[in-house]
């Protein structure tokens, strides 16, 4: 998918770092085909050791030189930068923005007419290759494109595709998520620890039985519904378990607090 092409990642950060060593350790492209930009010296030299990557402290000089462009900046800091390369865009570039909250018509404002853009919500996750991202076209976007900004987050996780409007749901629901998870694992460790377990011991069972539960899941053999009836015993201990987060309304508050993150998203993206 990837052959013979070129990119460009504005941003050296985690995310952009992730996104080299995925696309590196998949054999989607050679290092010799990334060039990445970004005000910090030490972090391309370190990019550069790493993943034998080009670099420059500057991002025209990094979309010039590629045919796809990765815009891995924080959102605060978008229109500085499309500001600064806004002339030097091609009409045959693809751009790939992973920045939470900017709409593709934003960026698209700042480019040449019918410049491609894609938009994804990527995770945390990701930076161990168990992301989660969401991928969105915008107005001059074609299938190849959003097969070519699947490819890439692939190599770090899983991706789907969804159209723009549900970006917000999808950041109160995978790009917050992972928090979430935390803070259950979190709260199932201290439980332990409360019950006499070794602080250690009890996050080291709580983190696993939460990954593989997610990896039952994900098997997409059987609803979460039914994989919980697995472990369910009449009269049984889970029941018991059940019963009060039942009461303590877990289930209606995960889908108040998805609600609440996709709402703030959908205020932050107004501004732009």
């Amino acid at each position: 998918m990837l052959k013979g092409k070129k990119v460009g990642i504005i941003g050296g950060g985690k995310m952009g770092s992730v996104l080299i060593g995925g696309m590196i350790a998949r054999k989607l492209i050679p290092a010799g085909n990334i060039i990445v930009s970004d005000m910090a010296p030490e972090r391309l030299e370190d990019l550069k050791k790493t993943y034998g990557v080009h670099t420059t402290n500057d991002n025209r000089k990094a979309l010039k030189s590629s045919g796809i462009c990765i815009l891995a900046v924080k959102p605060q800091n978008m229109s500085e930068v499309l500001e600064g390369i806004a002339g030097t865009f091609q009409q045959n570039q693809l751009v790939i923005s992973i920045a939470a909250g900017i709409p593709t018509r934003f960026i698209e404002g700042y480019l040449k007419k019918g410049v491609r853009v894609i938009r994804v919500m990527p995770n945390t996750p990701a930076l161990i290759g168990e992301g989660a991202a969401a991928l969105a076209r915008g107005a001059h976007a074609t299938d190849d494109d959003i097969d070519i900004a699947r490819c890439i987050f692939e190599s770090v996780g899983i991706a789907v595709i969804v159209k723009e409007e549900l970006m917000d749901a999808v950041t109160g629901l995978s790009g917050s998520g992972p928090a979430y998870g935390f803070l259950i694992i979190e709260a199932l460790a201290d439980a332990g620890v409360n019950l006499g377990l070794s602080r250690d011991i009890a996050l080291k069972l709580s983190a696993q039985t939460i990954m593989g539960a997610a990896r039952l899941c994900l098997k997409g053999e059987k609803h979460p519904a039914e994989l919980k009836d697995m472990v369910t015993s009449p009269g049984g201990t889970t029941i018991a378990g059940l019963k009060v987060l039942e009461e303590g309304k877990l289930r209606a508050t995960l889908m108040s607090a998805v609600e609440a993150a996709a709402l703030r998203s959908r205020e932050l993206g107004s501004k732009k």
